[in-house]
């Protein structure tokens, strides 16, 4: 099952959704914390919604379990933790909230994971894709969009 991830930061409009575009995206999946933050310029969650609608043909879904909480971003984002604290308490977290009972294969099948990060090295998105790989039989075949 193929499946991209995209971050919204470091692309215009045109760029992002030209990627979605080009790529035949089915549904954005939204996993950000906060999907209506006034710097997300046109990636807040009702424009987002309206433009994949309109230029992509594309459908919008939020869903905030696949989002680390308030409290581990804060910290790995003043530098109080590092990534790989960060990264195992989120996976812990994953695991606890057992994502991969919850997410349909349906729905991941040519979806695109959106958080705000450019690149996924250092983003939950990723994360995300190698813990359903670890704990489901999905098998996602994974293409980061950047």
């Amino acid at each position: 099952m193929k499946i991209y991830t995209i971050g919204f930061t470091q692309k215009n409009a045109e760029a992002f959704f030209g990627f979605l575009k080009s790529e035949n995206i089915a549904t954005l999946i939204d996993v950000r914390l906060n999907n209506i933050s006034q710097l997300a310029g046109f990636a807040k969650k009702d424009d987002l919604k309206y433009f994949l609608r309109e230029l992509c043909g594309a459908n919008y879904i939020h869903i905030p379990d696949l989002a680390p909480t308030k409290d581990i971003l804060n910290a790995y984002k003043k530098g109080n933790i590092s990534w790989t604290v960060y990264e195992d308490k989120f996976l812990n977290l994953m695991s606890k909230r057992h994502i991969e009972r919850i997410i349909k294969p349906e729905l991941l099948n040519n979806g695109c994971l959106l958080c705000s990060e450019h690149e996924p090295h250092f983003c939950h998105r990723r994360l995300v894709v190698e813990y359903l790989n670890d704990h489901s039989d999905f098998d996602l075949k994974v293409k980061h969009l950047f």
